[in-house]
């Protein structure tokens, strides 16, 4: 299988399976010195893991971090940071009885027809699990952009038709509901709105909003490795993305270039921005103002209604997913997203690092 490598420089390489006995990552190309343990980790894999509310899969992991490789003394060495979770509360039986069906809204089908072959068990390679490599991944890169000034913040924007209006954000208030939500009444409202999905043996889907701030200008390429483009690539490679938009998004085709055009101006000697419809990134490159991406999340595909499909053998049937699911994926991927964007900027920045000439010349004739 191809495909589950990402980045140039700061490379990540998710592998695992979610009924197999564990899952984890490979990072290559991490810069030795940087301080590392697990807690720094732990503390991103804890906001993914399952079982932290009712609106999270009952399916109960601790999620516990294994550094094997990489770190010395806590800090990195420069060679591959390889990172071990394991599987511990695996019930493969629930698949036992669709496992000849295509599940609606899921990978079963595409799966066989690339492979003729798949592991029904959760999805195997096609199940969220497989997002905690990513996380742990994200953990490590943001602790590389926080030594550089970079905040990577992500947050439930909307539940459903429950959105937060950008004049009511507080963002003191995301790890204070289970929505990580930047509003606990708008989040108290979204929580009845699942309770009714969950009555109706349905579920829903979101937003996801990630602010990046203290990102420098001029990062990214003008041609094809664009920081919207590779930002786009990294969010919508997660599972249940359908969409992603960078700053006003769709909004802007509506807009007049008179209105969608941010003014410049200089202030102290720092060139800044009246508004940002950006995003924060212009020609593909980051333009010193706060980044802004939105990813649209699906709803969880699993339910327990009885749902139309075929089977393996191109039979008309009906089943009913049975099991421990999320009635709503969104809380849990929101540090899927952040992790993502990380993973992406750090990588940025360090190929950024041969744009210009007096960067080699400052490196290997400057004090070192």
């Amino acid at each position: 299988m191809a495909g589950s490598t990402y980045g140039t420089l700061f490379k990540i390489t998710t592998w695992g399976e979610s009924h197999g006995p564990a899952v984890g990552v490979v990072i290559d190309g991490c810069p030795a010195g940087l301080p590392l343990t697990n807690t720094d980790i732990q503390e991103f894999l804890d906001r993914r893991r399952p079982g932290q509310s009712r609106y999270t899969t009952a399916r109960q992991e601790s999620d516990e971090a294994e550094i094997l490789s990489g770190v010395f003394e806590g800090k990195t060495t420069g060679t591959p940071v390889s990172i071990l979770i394991r599987n511990q509360d695996q019930r493969s039986r629930d698949y036992g009885k669709i496992k000849d069906c295509y599940r609606p809204g899921h990978a079963d089908y595409t799966f066989d027809c690339k492979y003729g072959f798949r592991d029904h068990r959760g999805g195997g390679r096609s199940s969220g699990r497989e997002t905690i490599g990513r996380v742990a991944a994200g953990a490590v890169a943001s602790r590389l952009l926080a030594g550089l000034g970079i905040q990577v913040t992500a947050y439930t924007s909307a539940i459903g038709t429950i959105t937060v209006p950008r004049s009511e954000y507080n963002y003191d208030c995301i790890r204070e509901n289970a929505l990580y939500m930047p509003n606990n009444d708008y989040a108290f409202k979204a929580s009845t709105y699942l309770e009714q999905c969950i009555k109706n043996l349905d579920s829903s889907g979101g937003v996801i909003e990630c602010a990046v701030t203290g990102m420098p200008a001029g990062i990214g390429e003008p041609v094809f490795d664009k920081l919207d483009a590779g930002l786009a690539k990294a969010v919508m490679s997660v599972g249940a993305v359908k969409g992603v938009e960078i700053g006003d998004g769709f909004r802007a085709a509506a807009a007049n270039g008179s209105t969608n055009n941010d003014a410049f101006r200089s202030s102290d000697g720092h060139i800044t921005k009246i508004t940002n419809h950006s995003g924060g990134v212009l020609g593909g490159m980051s333009d010193g103002s706060t980044i802004l991406l939105r990813a649209a999340i699906k709803p969880t595909p699993s339910i327990a209604q009885p749902q139309e499909t075929v089977d393996c053998t191109g039979a008309n049937t009906e089943i009913t997913i049975t099991g421990r699911h999320d009635p709503v994926i969104v809380p849990r991927a929101v540090v899927v997203i952040e992790s993502m964007v990380a993973v992406t900027l750090a990588d940025l920045l360090m190929t950024n690092m041969s744009a210009k000439m007096e960067s080699l010349e400052k490196f290997y004739l400057g004090e070192l």
